[in-house]
């Protein structure tokens, strides 16, 4: 990864409440259109795929499975709103994987027409017997329900593990400050962007709301601002990925601080959490218990440093 590709994929997030990383299938309840006849009816239970268990051999009763019908489907409810990032799904290995194939993944809040009425998420292509196919959503999709539906007649359904990944829907204002395909690259949207010093180098100072700024040396700044204003939010935790092809170290000693003043550029604020090391291409989650402020900057002090972000998401929730 070069240094054109670090700032063009730089991306500042504010999504409400904390991204979780447990599995919510595990705490939700699950349902489908019909059971398996006897003698295999106990085996095929729908709460089966959200045991933990990724057994996918199906005679050790791990596995779900509808009769043959026309659209069967297979329904989990979270018992809450969330927005999911990921959903991954185990197939069965020990017959018949092919029955899996044009199977669709809808994810909504209704439950009209059982809830398979809800936006289409995903498609599965197939899945080799026994084998695990992930799904994600960069943005999230929000909902309740997560149905697996085969659109056709005489199907069967069979899933031998859904796993669900991502964090309560907010409930108030959605603060995404970005829509992450419009401003991916400020460099190819300078029409949305107003560029006041062209001294464009690879430190950041990352300011949440209506200014972005990109510092440069100690002494030098890009500043790039966009036409929306934030209010103050509650920040729960920050997201930091760090450079994979070299000089990783030095992120090394950075600091990060949510406030809302604008004293010192914003260095001043308060300070969530200093870094120590995060390993080359890696990310680190770095917990702020819900630091009051606008503004958000990483800053490496002491010393005369590039500073370079590949990637920072910021989780949180505005102030009552």
């Amino acid at each position: 990864m070069n240094k054109t590709e670090c700032l063009s994929d730089f991306l500042i997030t504010l999504i409400i409440l904390l991204l979780t990383s447990r599995n919510l299938a595990l705490y939700g309840k699950a349902t489908q259109s019909d059971l398996v006849e006897n003698p295999w009816s106990a085996d095929g239970l729908a709460s089966n795929a959200i045991d933990g268990n990724h057994d996918s051999h199906y005679d050790h009763g791990s596995c779900t499975a509808t009769t043959m019908q026309n659209d069967p489907w297979w329904r989990l409810d979270l018992l809450d709103k969330y927005v999911v990032t990921s959903i991954t799904i185990t197939n069965r290995k020990d017959c018949c994987p092919e029955r899996l194939d044009g199977a669709e993944i809808h994810i909504g809040n209704s439950l009209l027409n059982n809830g398979n009425s809800n936006p289409l998420a995903g498609k599965i292509s197939s899945i080799p017997g026994g084998r695990s196919l992930t799904f994600k959503w960069k943005k999230g999709i929000p909902g309740r329900y997560i149905n697996v539906v085969i659109p056709g007649s005489n199907r069967l359904l069979t899933l031998c593990e859904v796993e669900v990944y991502g964090y309560p829907a907010p409930d108030g204002e959605n603060m995404n400050i970005y829509d992450r395909q419009n401003s991916r690259n400020s460099i190819k949207l300078k029409d949305k962007f107003f560029i006041q010093n062209h001294e464009f180098t690879w430190n950041s100072s990352v300011v949440l709301g209506e200014n972005v700024a990109l510092n440069g040396k100690a002494t030098q700044k890009t500043v790039l601002e966009n036409g929306f204003a934030s209010n103050a939010n509650k920040v729960f935790s920050v997201v930091i990925t760090n450079r994979e092809d070299s000089f990783s170290e030095r992120l090394n000693g950075a600091e990060i601080r949510i406030g809302n003043s604008l004293d010192n550029k914003g260095n001043n604020n308060p300070r969530c959490a200093v870094i120590s090391s995060i390993h080359p291409g890696f990310s680190s989650t770095f917990e702020c218990d819900g630091m009051e402020g606008r503004y958000i900057n990483v800053v490496i002090p002491g010393r005369q440093e590039y500073l370079t972000l590949c990637e920072v998401e910021v989780y949180g929730s505005p102030l009552d």
